[in-house]
C-alpha cells in the first residue's frame, strides 16, 4: 500500500520496513499493521487535535504534570508552542500509562517507542495469527462472562493501585487473545489522585465493562466493584493482592444537616472571639 505521510519518516529511518495495511480508524488515532524486521507490529498514528473527535479532552488532562515550567506556561496560554507541547503530553501519556500498567500486572501491548506522533507497539493476535477481536465482537457463555468480568475487575483494581484510571474503558478497547483480555487505548488515562473526575470515570469504566459481561451473566449487573475499589483506595487499603467481592454497603445514616450547620456556626463564633481577643491584646499593648 502507499505509505501514509506520517509513517514515511519511520520508514526512512529504518524503524519500519513495510506498511502492511490499515487496521482501524479511531476517534484519536489511525492504526496500521507494519513490519519491523521479522515482526509484525502496530503503528498508532495520533490524529491532530483539530481532527480528533475525543470529547472533553481538558477533563482528562487535569492533574497531568509537566516538568518544565516553560512548557506548562505555554500550555496554559494556548500558544502555538503550547499546543504542540499539549499534543506531546497527550501522546507520551499513553506510553507512560502502558509501561506502568505492564509493571502493575495488567495485560497491555508492549511498546517500542513514540516517534513524531506515531506509537509502535505489539500487534495482539488471535490463535490464527490475525488481529485479535475486540471484546464487543464476542459472544460467550455465562461462565465465560463471569471469568472475563473477574479478570477485568482485577485489571481495573491494579490500574487504580498504580494510580491510573483508564477513563474510556469499554468492550471496544479491550482485545481478547488466547490468554484473555488485553487493555488498549490509554492516551486519556487520568491520575487517580490528581484528577477530580477520577472517581466518576472509574465508576463509568466499571459500569461499561459490567454491562457487557452482564448481558451474558445477568447477576453481574448487581455488583458494586467501583464503589468497593474507590472506598478502599481513598482509605489507603487497596493493594494488588486485595480480594474483591463486588459488594458495598451504602451508608444508611441520614446526614444531620442541622448539626453540621451548628458546628460551622460554632467554629465561626470561636474564630471571631479569638480575633477579638487578639485585637484587645494589641490595643492594650499599644496603650501601655
Amino acid at each position: 500500500m502507499k505509505i501514509p505521510k506520517r509513517l514515511q519518516p519511520l520508514v526512512e529511518d529504518g524503524l519500519v520496513d513495510e506498511v502492511i495495511g490499515r487496521l482501524m480508524s479511531g476517534k484519536e488515532a489511525d492504526v496500521f499493521t507494519v513490519r519491523c524486521g521479522g515482526q509484525v507490529r502496530c503503528a498508532k498514528v495520533y490524529k491532530d487535535s483539530m481532527k480528533r473527535s475525543f470529547k472533553q479532552a481538558v477533563t482528562y488532562q487535569e492533574g497531568r504534570k509537566v516538568r518544565s515550567s516553560r512548557r506548562a506556561r505555554a500550555m496554559e496560554k494556548g500558544s502555538k508552542f503550547g499546543r504542540k507541547q499539549q499534543e506531546d503530553v497527550w501522546q507520551t501519556s499513553e506510553v507512560d500509562a502502558l509501561g506502568r500498567l505492564a509493571t502493575a500486572g495488567v495485560r497491555v501491548p508492549k511498546t517500542y517507542g513514540c516517534v513524531d506522533g506515531v506509537l509502535l507497539m505489539d500487534l495482539i493476535t488471535d490463535e490464527s495469527g490475525g488481529p485479535a477481536p475486540r471484546l464487543g465482537e464476542l459472544t460467550m457463555t455465562a461462565e465465560q462472562a463471569r471469568e472475563g468480568h473477574e479478570i477485568m475487575m482485577v485489571y481495573i483494581k491494579r490500574m487504580l493501585v498504580a494510580g491510573i484510571v483508564h477513563g474510556d474503558l469499554s468492550e471496544f478497547n479491550v482485545l481478547v487473545d488466547e490468554q484473555g483480555p488485553v487493555v488498549i487505548d490509554l492516551p486519556q488515562a487520568v491520575d487517580a489522585a490528581a484528577n477530580n473526575n477520577a472517581e466518576a470515570m472509574l465508576a463509568r469504566d466499571v459500569l461499561n465493562i459490567t454491562r457487557y459481561y452482564g448481558s451474558f451473566a445477568t447477576e453481574l449487573l448487581a455488583t458494586k466493584y467501583a464503589k468497593e475499589m474507590w472506598t478502599m483506595y481513598e482509605e489507603g487499603r487497596l493493594r494488588n493482592e486485595t480480594p474483591l467481592t463486588g459488594l458495598f454497603e451504602e451508608p444508611t445514616e441520614a446526614v444531620d444537616l442541622g448539626g453540621v450547620l451548628r458546628e460551622i456556626a460554632s467554629a465561626i463564633d470561636e474564630e471571631e472571639a479569638r480575633l477579638a481577643r487578639l485585637l484587645e491584646a494589641e490595643t492594650d499593648a499599644g496603650s501601655g
